[in-house]
């Protein structure tokens, strides 16, 4: 197995600011892997709008560079990421970051394998991100988990309930609903990961994996991707749930509460905040009464 250097894809479209965009080749079978990072170190990757329309020229390229058989995914520094910036999020700017191009749809569309290639922290939009490519492979110090209801960002769309295909409906529940946290080792018991190494073997381990894929038929490749990725197309697009439930959710105290609180380091006051809106509708209740009694 050998690999040229990575060199930096440059060109009309592809100067980047949030991400990293790079190719090598494999010395004997002259295919190519690209590979995708965010390169945000400082802020544990976070993703934003920008961030996302980026990944997704990237994502386009390396779909249309016939000689790239494998994309992959990374991240910066210690983690694979943390997901949404909560500040953005703070501001309203969730419906942007994900329905303009969606990172997880860049992954389902896309007609070369995706691996994601995971270390320390994979929280949030960068472990959905991570379980919907077609392989993850773990550095032994890579945690898993999702944080939406901690930080008041509620999701629903495909990548929720696609989860259950990969880890079973009760696993993914627990972790969509409880927010806990994951060792990579507990993650490759549950499915979430195809196999986890030392941290240090980690890009080694990937580029194992790439050169395998590169030595079968491309084609035949593509083929298998679509039709593995064609059962989420049968799950609704983001965003179609929460706006119907909560079409103002951003705007409410409770919307408000999760990312102020995050922000400020302190425990989130949902049940008070809960209590305090039932207050205030009990006022009306009781004003409407004394009027019709008038």
């Amino acid at each position: 197995m050998s690999f040229s250097e990575w060199q930096r894809v440059e060109g009309e479209g592809l100067d980047f600011e949030e991400i990293i965009f790079e190719k090598k080749k494999h010395s004997e079978l002259g295919a190519s892997i690209a590979r995708i990072t965010i390169d945000k170190p400082d802020a544990m990757n976070v993703m934003t709008v920008g961030t996302v329309e980026e990944m997704f020229r990237a994502f386009y390229d390396a779909n249309h560079d016939t000689n790239v058989g494998v994309i992959i995914v990374a991240g910066s520094g210690k983690h694979f990421g943390a997901g949404g910036d909560v500040e953005w999020e703070k501001w309203g700017l969730r419906e942007a970051f994900y329905n303009r191009y969606p990172h997880n749809r860049l992954i389902r569309l896309s007609r070369k394998p995706v691996v994601a290639q995971v270390q320390g922290y994979c929280l949030g939009g960068h472990n959905h991100m991570a379980y919907c490519c077609d392989f993850t492979i773990a550095a032994d110090d890579a945690i898993f988990g999702q944080a939406g209801p901690k930080v008041s960002s509620p999701a629903d769309g495909f990548f929720v309930p696609y989860l259950t295909k990969v880890v079973g409906a009760k696993k993914a529940r627990e972790m969509w609903m409880m927010c806990r946290r994951y060792t990579a080792l507990e993650c490759e018991q549950m499915g979430l990961v195809n196999t986890v190494v030392p941290l240090d073997r980690l890009e080694a381990e990937v580029d194992q994996w790439c050169s395998e894929l590169l030595s079968v038929s491309p084609g035949c490749l593509e083929v298998l991707k679509a039709s593995f990725d064609q059962e989420m197309d049968g799950y609704q697009e983001m965003g179609v749930i929460s706006s119907n439930f909560y079409p103002d959710w951003f705007d409410m105290p409770e919307g408000k509460e999760g990312g102020a609180a995050f922000g400020e380091r302190r425990t989130p006051r949902f049940w008070e905040l809960r209590e305090r809106e039932a207050g205030k509708k009990q006022e009306l209740i009781d004003e409407y009464k004394k009027d019709s009694e008038k």
